[in-house]
């Protein structure tokens, strides 16, 4: 059951991102930023348990990203600024959503991995998740 609803949080938080890289017309940088999501979901697919905690990474990075979008809409902090428009901070809670479920799913589920292993995958899962989202706002990529 939680290694279904941390698949189903993690095609959330994917495809929302997709749909916002389609409204801001930014396709290919979010197609690069959701690339660590998909490969853990093919790690899931085989059945892997490091996927668990590699989603685990992407889902408190994409819920920390939002909530700073979220403080810059409130006039509370500017660490991410821009513009957004209401489709944009409507997927913005979505993503949100999908990630605090993810973690809550990722976290209850039970496992025979070991510590290190499992902290191992975390670690992998925000190196990749932190160098997709780096390399999406390289010039070559920020405005594609």
């Amino acid at each position: 059951m939680a290694s279904a609803s941390v698949r189903a949080a993690l095609i959330g938080v994917v495809a929302a991102l997709l749909l916002v890289g389609v409204v801001s017309h930014t396709p290919l940088r979010h197609c690069v930023q959701v690339a660590p999501g998909i490969a853990v979901l093919g790690l899931q697919h085989f059945r892997r348990e490091a996927a668990r905690f590699a989603a685990l990474a992407i889902f408190v990075f994409w819920l920390s990203m939002m909530v700073l979008i979220w403080l810059f809409l409130l006039g509370i902090a500017r660490v991410v600024t821009g513009h957004f428009t209401p489709v944009e901070i409507a997927l913005t809670i979505v993503i949100g959503l999908a990630s605090a479920i993810g973690i809550v799913a990722a976290t209850r589920a039970d496992g025979t991995s070991r510590w290190p292993a499992r902290i191992a995958a975390f670690v992998a899962g925000a190196a990749c998740q932190v160098g997709a989202t780096w390399l999406s706002i390289q010039p070559m990529l920020a405005n594609r």
